[in-house]
């Protein structure tokens, strides 16, 4: 292969463009959106990249992969080395392949996105785990250090669990897993929806990590089953990773009428339970003919494309800005408008209306306009006197954002918190107590895959630095 141009033969190649499904055909079905790049055109995109010095890229990765390591090895075909550069920085390359935002984090940094298209690290990324799956068995695992005595409970099997259990197992430590769910990934699998992160893609992940030594224990409720203090006193340090559930409330009226859905639940009804998706599914879920979604992030267009796949003839976004402040990837919003979903902009709800049966069947909205920047720097919307509408629906999901859920917090009153009931931490990840850290969504609230995995990055190294204080275990 060659790896030898010029910056001149590098900067004539046109960004390679991931090949999708058919929108019309896709819109009603479950099957990954995005098909993946062939070997050549992931080699010649990879030789896109200017081989520059200052490793922008790396510093737009929360968790610091060494991206033009792992790059120029692509772009060299050397496809053996380039997977264990990304193996050994990510514990979950396949899955930020997929779903990382990358074109405002390490792309965004990327020299040639000054002047043109950046490289397609995320596109590249997808492509060396994938290949990294399917030749596993040439293939190392990641190295573990010698068995250091030390124990670490692991609360949650998210991306922030995960990512701590992948990088603490390399350490030489013991990590055991506890998980809520009957089944592995956290928001990985009940948030995200099948037709951008397949689940087999997840199994395999969990399961390299398990080969490492990981040890995982799921239908483990923290708070319940068992408590803080019980692993206290069984492990050397505790990680907290275990999420946001809680949805935040509309506060309007209707919002508790048969139709109206958080997003949360309806996500999860579908990815972790299959609701829908089969004839004989167990698990109920209202397949609504006009589904209106209140919110304009990733959540709210896995929501509004999940509703088209069961069957919607109008799946909409209500969002009370304009559609450049929309938080979701862009690559999401062009995939919703090619499947048909429909966006009323600058619309705000009011309440939700229901029939006699208290089922819905409208959503009253207010028609609003952009005023000055707030504090997000966003223009802030503000409403127009008198101009309302009413929107037919008959499902309304709000994917407005998610809070802490209090279920362990509640039991270990001594656990700093902040005003919104998210656990505070330091710098490195430590909380107030002695031993306990934290990170991902349960600290920030809801945020990004890849930013609660550099959570638990961060977090592994403070704790593998607080178990080296620790007195030597006696064999």
């Amino acid at each position: 292969m060659n790896n030898h141009l010029s910056p001149k033969e590098r900067l004539a190649i046109p960004r390679t463009q991931m090949p999708a499904q058919d929108p019309v055909i896709r819109s009603r079905n479950f099957s990954e959106v995005n098909l993946g790049l062939a070997e050549l055109a992931a080699i010649e995109e990879a030789q896109r990249c200017l081989l520059c010095h200052g490793r922008n890229c790396v510093s737009g990765c929360p968790v610091g992969v060494s991206i033009p390591e792992f790059v120029g090895n692509l772009a060299s075909g050397n496809l053996t080395e380039a997977a264990g550069i990304l193996q050994q920085d990510n514990a979950l390359p396949a899955v930020c392949g997929r779903v990382c935002p990358q074109e405002s984090q390490c792309e965004a940094q990327c020299v040639r996105g000054k002047k043109g298209d950046p490289v397609a690290i995320g596109h590249l990324e997808r492509f060396v785990a994938d290949w990294a799956m399917s030749h596993s068995e040439n293939l190392d695992l990641p190295s573990n250090s010698k068995p250091s005595g030390k124990r670490v409970a692991v609360v949650g099997c998210g991306p922030a669990g995960l990512t701590v259990a992948g990088e603490l197992v390399g350490k030489g430590h013991g990590i055991t897993i506890f998980e809520a769910l009957h089944d592995t990934g956290g928001v990985l699998r009940y948030g995200i929806p099948e037709f951008r992160l397949p689940k087999e893609i997840i199994d395999i992940e969990v399961e390299r990590l398990i080969d490492r030594g990981v040890k995982i224990e799921c239908n483990v409720i923290i708070g319940k089953t068992l408590t803080l203090q019980d692993l206290q006193r069984d492990y050397d340090a505790i990680f907290l990773g275990n999420g946001a559930g809680l949805p935040v409330l509309l506060g309007i009226e209707g919002e508790n009428l048969n139709g109206v859905y958080a997003a949360n639940e309806y996500l999860t009804r579908v990815n972790l339970m299959g609701a829908g998706q089969t004839v004989n599914c167990s698990t109920p879920i209202i397949r609504g003919k006009k589904v209106a979604v209140i919110g304009a992030g990733n959540t709210a267009m896995d929501c509004v494309r999940t509703a088209r796949r069961l069957g919607a003839e109008e799946a909409m976004i209500v969002y009370r800005r304009e559609e450049a402040q929309m938080p979701a990837r862009l690559e999401e919003v062009h995939h919703a408008k090619e499947e048909g979903v429909k966006f009323v902009m600058l619309s705000s709800p009011l309440a939700v209306i229901g029939d006699e049966n208290d089922w819905v069947k409208a959503l009253h909205c207010q028609k609003m306009a952009l005023g000055e920047a707030d504090d997000s720097g966003r223009r802030r919307p503000v409403p127009i006197d008198g101009e309302t509408f009413m929107l037919e629906a008959d499902v309304v999901i709000n994917a407005l954002g998610t809070s802490a859920n209090p279920l362990l917090t509640s039991t270990v009153p001594e656990l700093q918190l902040n005003r919104w009931g998210n656990i505070t931490v330091n710098d490195e990840g430590a909380t107030n107590l002695p031993g306990v850290f934290a990170g991902g969504d349960i600290v920030r609230g809801g945020a990004t895959v890849i930013l609660a995995m550099g959570d638990g990055k961060r977090a592994a190294h403070t704790i593998d630095n607080y178990l080296s204080t620790l007195p030597k275990t006696v064999s």
